[in-house]
């Protein structure tokens, strides 16, 4: 066995003379404890809250997506989307054609996002779970256009789930600049009727400002005949996800971009994913804080083992030995701190999961969900591990360096 380890292994284990050395050790042990399991149980927060907003959008974002990578729109008979339509692994192609839009109802107004999408979306959006109303889903009837509208942006035009008269839709000519004499004349305008359906997929972006209508009447108000703005694709069962994008950007090329639903939403979880470095460094700087417990725990130990240095060095001991005693000290108590906090931190996790321990208000129903999520991902854990050791590491090895080499000049 390691020589400096032994006795350090000892020293941590064993009676000091003075009882102040255990308890201020015990008090180290459990500052780095207290701070791992704190990094461990934010951290699996986060990931919590990242996966509960996935799974709202994945509740109408496609798996993959394709957009032009200029403009915002593309021809729909382009010969590399034809291609694309006989990708093996594909199981639905739907077409879509977004843009902005004004919305009238008697004395209400506002500005949305007009989706149009072809009879095909139905299978892609699995929309059956996100309707709420006695009607169907229905894009058109003849020469009836149908609109769906998010839940809020009823609510925003003082709707329900079925209205009579049909929505007024505006939406500027093509290529045309307003006429200030007859401003009406610059705009396009076509009338939407209710299905008597809403939907709610419980993200502010698509339940308060977008429009579900048919892709014919998209192309019919924006001006955009035999164009979209996006493809939208479903894969088979059994299709590998990673590799069907890198197939379908190598069959497309440059002039598309294939997006998968995170990169769909990429601000908003890159904005999660700050907020996760901010807390993660916030806590670690606490770490830092807690290992200084560490240093007045070792340095108390230095002055009460003078006579067992003194031995040690009259034994044959190299300096450089008796220093790394010391520093495998501290080492230990970092890393059991480091193991007790993460076991600790696993234990309130599964316990948060199972039983919903801290609540996110004092009324059942008041939000989405009624406890904060967790979700603990092994990757992360590792990385706390390795932090709590480093940090520890760090904050001990000049502080126990110099110390020590006071003690044996």
């Amino acid at each position: 066995m390691n020589f400096p380890f032994y006795i350090a292994r000892r020293y941590l284990f064993s009676k000091k003379s003075h009882h102040a050395i255990n308890v201020i050790s015990a008090i180290s042990v459990c500052g780095v404890a207290l701070a791992t399991m704190a990094l461990v149980c934010t951290m699996s927060v986060f990931n919590g809250f990242q996966d509960l907003v996935a799974s709202f959008f994945t509740a109408i974002d496609p798996p993959l997506k394709v957009t032009p990578a200029k403009g915002k729109t593309m021809p729909s008979d382009d010969p590399r989307l034809a291609a694309l339509r006989e990708y093996p692994g594909i199981q639905v192609y739907s077409e879509t054609l977004e843009d902005h839009a004004l919305v009238i109802c008697g004395e209400h107004q506002a500005m949305v996002t007009v989706k149009g999408v072809d009879d095909r979306f139905a299978e892609m959006a699995d929309l059956q779970h996100l309707l709420y109303g006695d009607g169907t889903f229905t894009l058109h009837a003849d020469v009836l256009e149908f609109g769906v509208l998010g839940i809020q942006l009823a609510a925003r035009l003082g709707l329900g789930a079925y209205f009579d008269t049909p929505l007024q839709v505006y939406a500027p000519q093509k290529g045309e600049r307003v006429n200030t004499a007859n401003p009406a004349a610059s705009f396009t305008q076509s009338e939407l009727y209710s299905p008597g359906v809403v939907f709610a997929v419980k993200q502010a972006k698509y339940d308060d400002s977008y429009i579900l209508t048919s892709l014919r009447f998209a192309r019919s108000l924006f001006g955009q005949q035999g164009r979209v703005s996006a493809v939208e694709l479903k894969l088979k069962d059994g299709t590998a996800l990673r590799q069907a994008k890198q197939d379908i950007r190598r069959l497309l090329g440059e002039d598309f971009v294939v997006q998968d639903r995170y990169e769909q939403q990429e601000d908003v979880f890159r904005i999660m994913e700050v907020e996760k470095l901010i807390a993660y460094l916030f806590l670690t700087f606490i770490l830092l804080v807690a290992c200084f417990n560490i240093i007045g725990s070792i340095s108390m130990l230095i002055i009460d083992k003078k006579d067992d240095v003194r031995t040690l060095r009259n034994l044959g001991a190299q300096d450089r030995q008796i220093i790394r005693i010391f520093l495998f000290e501290g080492r230990l108590i970092s890393g059991f701190g480091a193991l007790a906090g993460i076991i600790l931190g696993l234990i309130l996790c599964y316990l948060q999961q199972a039983y919903g321990l801290i609540t996110l208000g004092d009324s059942a129903g008041s939000f989405v969900i009624d406890a904060y999520p967790v979700s603990v991902r092994p990757w992360d854990v590792v990385l706390i591990f390795i932090t709590v050791l480093l940090v520890g590491y760090g904050a001990l090895w000049y502080p126990v360096r110099y110390l020590s080499r006071r003690l044996l000049d």
